[in-house]
């Protein structure tokens, strides 16, 4: 009662359905009660006996109608607790009119369909039974009144049978309807409370999905067989008694699944094993009847399938069907019922596989990162740390001071990778190459870089860092600094460069990076953009793949005295 009011005080009581009702049987209850009056002012000898008596009755009634349907309809929630108080006032009335017109054969013998109609309304096909209840425990007093106490002999049974078989029939055609509509009712409810799909779960399909599926089409059992593009198995998932099994199989196990002539078809049957099943189908354009073995007899025997309801699922990461098993008294009504249930699942499936390869995806977004940032940092030092040793074998007998200042610093590189490496297992998203965040930060964390390169490969590097509109996220300060390692190193291990200047800065929301040499260049001469170097496969990869996962771009120039690199970034960093 109280969610109908709110309903009415939100959104306005039309919006309610009960307050609907209300209304329109108010309104049902002055045209019933003027015309009453209006057919007993015409000829009152139909109420021979209790003509006066019958008059002032409905024009009492008929002022209280009045009364009731202008408090209806002008307050603005009705006050639904009067409909119960209203409608047992009807049926009083009804009877009394009835004691004093002939009973059981009387003509207000009608308005006992009034009252069923009433409770329909109001409380589906509950109040239609007990209302006709009352209203032939009502005849059925009325003529016994009449014959045992008055001694009229109104208690006919041929002429109670008729009016009694007319209200019984009339209100379990009534309870039907009202049934109906609760039915809907619940159907729609649950529909709405269809759960959502987590994307941490990683089942497929979840089994609070195939629940949902089985309670709203009403089967014990709801199994699910499905194809993936990219997965070379038939997925089968069972759903019984609240647990769910899953298995894979070879596509041909069961090819076709469903029957040729059925694919694609939403379909049902009550008795699948029977020699020749009958099916009822439901297509885009048309409806009918098929006979044949709907599904796989191996998959028939395999769970042990009689009655079934079958539903296509199709959706853009995978296609197969729904069978709702052993599901009791399948009406045609079932197969739209199950084309929305199906597409609830088709959605539901599609969202898990959808976060599923989401995350396969990241997965190996991120072993690429990882790999880059190894090659960059930890691989590119022990490359170097292998050439020092070379450098140590050749000065050892020669030179011995400079071999042991050469082996220190090779100690000393190998001690600060080693720091580093236990940094990047611990946050890998922020590598010491940047002390902190801003332009502060990236000018000693590259300053520390150059020292540390300079020290290992024996290059000088020139660096200018200009001064950056604000500063730099932290991301994005740390891929700079891999960005100028990485060309640092390839210039003095590939190239044989001697020297290398590093220009950073920004300019029009975008942050420069130029790297220029004066070693051999690359296999290629001339000038190359970044698109250029993309379709010819140009360029070096590892530090082309990280500028491109920052959404920036990258030009080279090349000639046999050195190269010169152009990077640009968007100062937000891309997606890193």
């Amino acid at each position: 009662m109280a969610e109908t009011a709110l309903i009415g005080r939100l959104v306005g009581a039309n919006y309610a359905p009960r307050i609907r009702a209300e209304r329109v049987i108010a309104t049902g209850r002055v045209v019933l009660a003027a015309f009453s009056l209006l057919a007993v002012w015409l000829d009152p000898s139909t109420p021979a006996q209790h003509a006066q008596t019958t008059y002032f009755l409905l024009l009492g009634y008929l002022g209280y109608a009045l009364l009731v349907a202008l408090f209806v309809w002008l307050t603005h929630v009705p006050l639904v607790r009067m409909g119960f108080a209203t409608h047992v006032v009807d049926l009083l009335l009804f009877s009394v009119l009835t004691y004093l017109t002939e009973g059981p054969t009387s003509p207000f013998f009608i308005y006992f369909m009034f009252s069923i109609v009433s409770a329909t309304l109001r409380w589906q096909w509950r109040g239609a039974l007990w209302t006709a209840a009352a209203a032939l425990l009502t005849m059925i007093g009325v003529g016994l009144y009449a014959d045992e106490v008055l001694g009229q002999q109104a208690f006919e049974q041929n002429r109670f049978i008729i009016p009694g078989v007319y209200l019984a029939v009339t209100a379990g055609l009534l309870g039907y309807l009202g049934a109906f509509e609760e039915r809907r009712r619940r159907e729609m409810s649950e529909l709405a409370a269809w759960p959502q799909v987590l994307a941490r779960e990683p089942e497929v399909p979840q089994p609070e999905t195939l629940e949902s599926a089985a309670r709203i089409l009403g089967a014990p059992r709801v199994l699910v067989a499905w194809e993936e593009p990219e997965e070379p198995w038939l997925q089968l998932a069972l759903w019984r008694h609240g647990t769910i099994q899953t298995w894979s199989e070879a596509p041909e196990t069961f090819d076709p699944v469903v029957a040729q002539p059925l694919s694609g078809l939403t379909f049902l049957s009550g008795d699948v094993g029977a020699p020749v099943p009958v099916v009822l189908y439901r297509g885009p354009k048309e409806a009918g009847g098929w006979r044949g073995a709907p599904i796989h007899p191996a998959l028939r025997s395999r769970f042990d399938i009689g009655a079934v309801l079958c539903l296509p699922l199709r959706g853009e990461c995978m296609e197969g069907h729904l069978f709702a098993l052993d599901k009791g008294r399948m009406t045609g009504d079932d197969l739209l019922l199950g084309e929305i249930v199906a597409h609830q699942v088709t959605s539901s499936m599609d969202q898990s596989l959808l976060s599923r390869r989401l995350r396969q995806a990241a997965a190996a977004e991120e072993r690429n990162r990882l790999s880059r940032d190894l090659h960059d940092g930890v691989l590119q030092s022990l490359t170097g740390a292998a050439l020092q040793l070379e450098t140590v074998q050749r000065l050892w007998d020669a030179e011995p001071r400079a071999a042991r200042d050469r082996l220190a610093a090779v100690q000393q590189l190998i001690a600060d990778e080693q720091r580093d490496l236990r940094f990047f297992i611990r946050d890998s998203k922020l590598p010491p190459a940047v002390l902190a965040a801003g332009e502060a930060g990236l000018d000693a964390g590259l300053r520390e870089l150059v020292h540390r390169l300079a020290g290992i490969w024996g290059v000088r590097v020139d660096l200018k860092l200009e001064h950056l509109d604000g500063p730099l996220p932290a991301t994005l300060a740390n891929a700079i600094c891999l960005i100028v390692q990485e060309a640092l190193v390839n210039a003095a291990r590939h190239a044989a460069a001697s020297e290398v200047r590093v220009a950073i800065g920004a300019k029009n929301g975008q942050v420069e990076i130029l790297v220029a040499d004066n070693g051999r260049g690359f296999p290629f001469q001339g000038e190359y953009d970044h698109a250029t170097l993309t379709a010819l496969q140009l360029g070096p990869v590892m530090l082309k793949e990280r500028v491109e996962s920052l959404g920036g771009t990258l030009a080279i120039h090349s000639t046999p005295a050195g190269a010169r690199l152009d990077i640009k970034l968007p100062s937000g960093g891309g997606d890193q």
